[in-house]
């Protein structure tokens, strides 16, 4: 898919479960036409019955309904749940249905972690956010901090031919290395006049002719930065070119701010990132951990001019592995009010990364820690495509088999 920048559209930011799922659950409740959506996660709780409704209610009013869901990601959806979508018409597919050995879960690797919602051709969600209860603040302390869109206009129409193909084919086959690069170099052109409403694009990742658009996206941001850049990553282990733009950044002047997890739904998520903060801070990066509760959102903002919201982590298997799916948006109102809440993000539930001051020997063995563990992240996504795999397949959701 090649990266193409429409203008005349119209883009909300919504933060948390609180503001995105009443607006999902109303488009696609009064859908007419078609409803596709794209979930790494669909659970059974209170947030995946009110989709369930939802569903039930576009089909009633004769809409087409797709459904597709990540095998690993939504492993156990029961038999009450799916049956009845099905028999009233709903298409439920699982992308890379869960396979086990001795009763554990196997394809780990190679997920669909795309977050995405067409109603009618008209109305567009992107974001980071799943179907599940754990989007919303009265779960509790473990509720995650996250971030979408909804769109209308022109890119409406890119993301639903997206969707279409991913029903049959989940991921393309590899072209050749000359046509990945001539469709790469042309990415960034034909920029539409940015004064007929918000100008963006969709872009995705995929383990063919895509493998890393997002990743260059991200960084030629970097590149063109003037004074300010925030990033707020929940799995932030990138490799070592985006790191090094993010340093040149900070050292031509350009204030970076990364906020990154402090209060993990993993802690190795935090230990990894905690390997870079040197390498960072010493070139200036700020660094802030957010504390409140976890944090999940992939979203970031350059000069009040660009941002980007969407499913893709700056770590291995998202910049690697997964199929990923984030808007692009060159719109000044966007990104500055997407900025506002970043910073007041900062602001209320944060607190700043400072290094210790280091020993000799504790110095040494960090320095030592950090260059084995990056490196090995840094390969990881490599090894995994030397392992045998099977071609990802989209299969039908019956209530028999979940």
């Amino acid at each position: 898919m090649k990266l193409e920048w429409t203008a005349g559209n119209r883009i909300a930011l919504l933060e948390n479960g609180e503001q995105y799922y009443p607006r999902v659950f109303e488009a696609i409740a009064r859908a007419r036409q078609e409803v596709l959506v794209e979930t790494f996660i669909l659970f059974d709780d209170e947030v995946g019955r009110q989709l369930h409704t939802a569903l039930l209610q576009a089909r009633a009013n004769g809409a087409e309904v797709h459904v597709l869901v990540d095998g690993w990601g939504s492993p156990d959806l029961p038999p009450d749940f799916i049956e009845p979508l099905t028999r009233a018409g709903v298409q439920m597919r699982a992308f890379d249905p869960v396979r086990r050995l001795f009763g554990q879960r196997i394809n780990l690797f190679r997920r669909m972690h795309r977050k995405l919602v067409v109603t009618d051709g008209q109305t567009a969600f992107v974001g980071g956010i799943n179907f599940s209860v754990d989007h919303l603040a009265e779960s509790g302390p473990k509720a995650k901090q996250d971030y979408a869109v909804q769109i209308e206009g022109p890119l409406v129409a890119q993301i639903r031919a997206f969707c279409r193909a991913a029903l049959a084919t989940p991921q393309p086959r590899r072209t050749s290395w000359l046509r990945r690069w001539r469709a790469q170099t042309g990415a960034a052109s034909g920029l539409a006049d940015p004064d007929a409403g918000a100008v963006a694009a969709l872009v995705t990742r995929d383990n063919a002719d895509h493998r890393d658009d997002i990743e260059r996206q991200y960084r030629a941001a970097l590149r063109r930065a003037r004074e300010r850049v925030i990033i707020a990553n929940a799995y932030f282990f990138p490799g070592y070119r985006l790191l090094k733009d993010l340093r040149r950044a900070a050292r031509r002047g350009v204030q970076v701010d990364l906020i990154l997890q402090g209060a993990p739904d993993m802690p190795i998520v935090q230990t990894a990132a905690s390997l870079l903060h040197p390498h960072l801070i010493r070139a200036g990066v700020r660094i802030h951990e957010y504390c409140q509760r976890p944090l999940h959102g992939k979203v970031a903002t350059v000069d009040d001019e660009w941002a980007t919201v969407g499913s893709s982590n700056l770590d291995p298997t998202s910049l690697g592995l997964n199929l990923e799916a984030n808007v692009l948006v060159r719109d000044p109102a966007f990104a500055r009010l997407l900025r506002e809440r970043l910073d007041a993000l900062i602001e209320e539930g944060c607190s700043v990364v400072k290094l210790a001051p280091p020993t000799r020997l504790g110095s040494a063995w960090i320095q030592l820690r950090s260059f084995f563990v990056f490196h090995f992240l840094r390969n990881f996504p490599s090894w995994i495509d030397h392992l045998p795999a099977s071609e990802p397949k989209v299969a039908a959701l019956q209530a028999e088999n979940p």
